[in-house]
């Protein structure tokens, strides 16, 4: 009975660890190993000097200097959405916020559309129009909500805003405290693009030679994910468990004092 007993736990135990889907997101129906993401050297190139554009929903600091004086050299700021705060943190509600039609409302100018500029084409964009009302402005443009989503076995997930222009993967992991023990480090993805239709990469950070074809490059609103170990699959199942094998424990004890007892 004991024996038999045993094996059920050991069933359950087994059945239970192997059901690793209860934690690895981004999965399709015909689940197989996740083969590592080759990236060809034109589309590494294009990673490398890529530039972010404005869209819709983005967020965008547009500050408007003028000459302080007749001859002089210094520049005044007659118009500004900058935020003073210098906190790293994303705010949902600095700057200027791009309508859905692409557009800002600026003074003098009304409505103007931003969409699919880089910062320096909207800046050059605004100092034209702008030169119909100011003599000599100078107009910095600066994207304000640029981030990545860090989620999976990593100390602290969250949203990385991108400071810098670019990111990669080091760098994301290196900011929200490392990668836990439970990560597998042989197979992060990044999701990328229409969450309907998502380009997903694969990434083993423990091979050199798979990172030589792959492109650690970031673009904002990727989201990097870090799959867990098949570890903590098995760890969640002996929690599970755990209950029952103490409730059993507690029922079993008695029968077993009393077998010693009666030989």
């Amino acid at each position: 009975m004991k024996d038999s007993i045993l094996v059920v736990i050991l069933s359950i135990f087994i059945f239970s660890g192997c059901s690793m889907k209860d934690y690895k997101l981004f999965q399709t129906k015909d689940e197989k190993k996740d083969e590592l993401s080759i990236i060809s050297q034109d589309e590494y190139e294009e990673e490398v000097v890529f530039e972010n554009l404005i869209a819709p929903n983005d967020r965008v600091d547009i500050t408007v200097y003028i000459q302080a004086g007749q001859g002089s050299q210094q520049m005044t700021s007659i118009l500004t959405s900058r935020d003073t705060n210098t906190s790293q943190t994303i705010e949902e509600n600095i700057g200027l916020l791009v309508t859905q039609k692409g557009t800002v409302r600026l003074p003098l100018l009304g409505s103007v559309n931003v969409a699919g500029y880089t910062q320096d084409e909207a800046s050059e964009m605004l100092i034209k129009k702008y030169k119909k009302y100011i003599r000599n402005p100078y107009v910095l443009v600066e994207i304000k909500n640029q981030r990545v989503i860090v989620i999976g076995e990593v100390k602290q997930p969250g949203i990385v805003p991108v400071t810098n222009g670019t990111m990669n993967v080091i760098e994301a992991i290196a900011r929200t405290g490392d990668l836990t023990d439970m990560a597998s480090r042989s197979n992060i993805k990044v999701v990328r693009g229409d969450l309907r239709k998502p380009q997903i990469r694969n990434i083993d950070l423990t091979n050199m030679s798979s990172l030589a074809v792959s492109s650690l490059y970031l673009k904002p609103n990727d989201i990097l994910y870090v799959q867990p170990r098949k570890l903590k699959g098995y760890n969640k199942a002996f929690d599970e468990i755990n209950p029952f094998w103490n409730m059993l424990s507690s029922i079993l004890d008695p029968l077993n004092q009393r077998k010693t007892l009666i030989e």
